[in-house]
């Protein structure tokens, strides 16, 4: 991979998570419960399932007979080996996230269930904003704080690329409330997603810009009660190992009955 490519310092990224606590992990289980939701609505059992994921503490308890690999640049999973593989909550950091997805696609049997979920594009778009602005005033500059995340409109076309069949990708926003913009940042680093791009300053930032960070979004992002909000957008990925015995599009020409005849109304021809 191209070294201007890189987003993630890998090294950094596995500091953080080091420092994450219990109190930090309640997204991570909103997205299990969401995951768990999804793996309910589909009428299968799975025997050979695996979870992709950063935070095993979380993630391994909720199939405990589950493979459980990192999620590493290199995914240590067995090709055709598993009918379910999760990507729990690092895909918003991957390097290349494509390699990832078709990683866990080769891992897949066919007919086997990709899922994925990671941090989306709206995620903290308060905080950006507000450091963005907080740090062009007080330096003049600007400095890379919050990953880019992918909006749900472009992800979803990863799976394709990745040669997943029938892919769905959807999204859920979930509001949170804090006290300040000091204990957002405190929770932020006991979920261990501080700043780990490859980009970032290598020095501490001046107190000032957090103090006018703080302000803008007590003046621009507070609740009636004098708290502040922050977003944190879900995006899930669904995705099946292509196989014979799947539904597939019918060749352009072939239908059976015209679309005028089925919804009862009458064809018209276009004006030239």
């Amino acid at each position: 991979m191209n070294a201007q490519n890189i987003l993630t310092d890998i090294p950094a990224l596995i500091r953080n998570r080091r420092r994450t606590s219990d109190d930090g992990l309640f997204l991570h289980h909103a997205a299990l419960n969401e995951i768990d939701d999804r793996l309910g609505m589909v009428n299968r059992t799975f025997n050979s399932p695996a979870i992709v994921t950063g935070f095993p503490q979380v993630w391994a308890a909720s199939r405990p007979d589950a493979v459980i690999v990192p999620d590493g640049e290199t995914l240590e999973l067995n090709q055709t080996a598993h009918d379910l593989v999760v990507h729990a909550m690092g895909l918003h950091w991957a390097n290349d996230p494509v390699g990832q997805i078709i990683q866990s696609r080769r891992a897949l049997a066919p007919d086997g269930l990709f899922l994925s979920v990671s941090f989306g594009g709206q995620t903290l778009h308060e905080l950006r904003a507000c450091l963005g602005q907080a740090e062009s005033q007080v330096t003049g500059g600007l400095s890379p704080r919050i990953a880019p995340m992918a909006e749900l409109r472009d992800i979803g076309g990863l799976l394709q690329r990745a040669g997943l069949a029938l892919p769905v990708a959807d999204s859920v926003t979930l509001k949170t409330e804090y006290k300040d913009i000091w204990h957002l940042m405190r929770d932020l680093r006991a979920m261990g997603e501080t700043n780990a791009m490859q980009s970032r300053l290598r020095h501490p930032t001046r107190r000032a810009v957090f103090d006018a960070a703080a302000a803008l979004y007590q003046d621009n992002f507070a609740t009636d009660a004098g708290r502040i909000t922050a977003t944190f957008e879900l995006i899930f990925l669904a995705g099946w190992a292509p196989a014979d015995s799947q539904p597939k599009p019918l060749r352009p020409g072939s239908a059976q009955q015209r679309l005028a005849d089925a919804l009862a109304t009458d064809e018209k021809p276009l004006r030239d």
